[in-house]
């Protein structure tokens, strides 16, 4: 009897194992990328790379951004197994002060969405003193 359960007990097992490892995997190298402190319109782009580690094709159904200032472009075609690609993504950097925002993406994976974050300060730009205006030679 205790065979038997162990047999079952272990064919339980492979089984979840399998299972786990089929299908599309999204890896990400990092998710999470932080701006740092940047000047009021610098390059607004940043690019977050991927790799599907499963055995079948990956599909991006959507990416979608926190708000209007976060702006997500994903790959439209299927990635393959042990291929890698990116998703970029645009902070509008003419709105100054600190940022913290998200990027859901929707594939075709078990766990079928991801999150990306973007982080940051914009700084205004520094403001120049007023020089006083000369009085151009006129007497009083």
């Amino acid at each position: 009897m205790k065979q038997i359960l162990f047999v079952l007990a272990f064919v339980a097992l492979g089984t979840t194992y399998a299972v786990a490892q089929s299908g599309p995997t999204m890896t990400f190298d990092v998710t999470t990328v932080d701006y740092g402190n940047i000047d009021k319109g610098s390059e607004p782009l940043r690019k977050f790379k991927f790799t599907n580690t499963g055995n079948e094709p990956l599909i991006i159904k959507n990416a979608k951004g926190s708000c209007g200032c976060t702006v997500p472009k994903y790959p439209q075609e299927p990635i393959m197994p042990g291929e890698s690609n990116f998703i970029e993504v645009r902070y509008d950097t003419q709105r100054v002060g600190a940022f913290n925002k998200t990027v859901t993406i929707t594939t075709n994976e078990a766990a079928d969405t991801k999150t990306l974050t973007i982080k940051g300060e914009v700084k205004a730009p520094a403001t120049q003193e007023a020089v006083p205006a000369s009085s151009g030679g006129l007497k009083q």
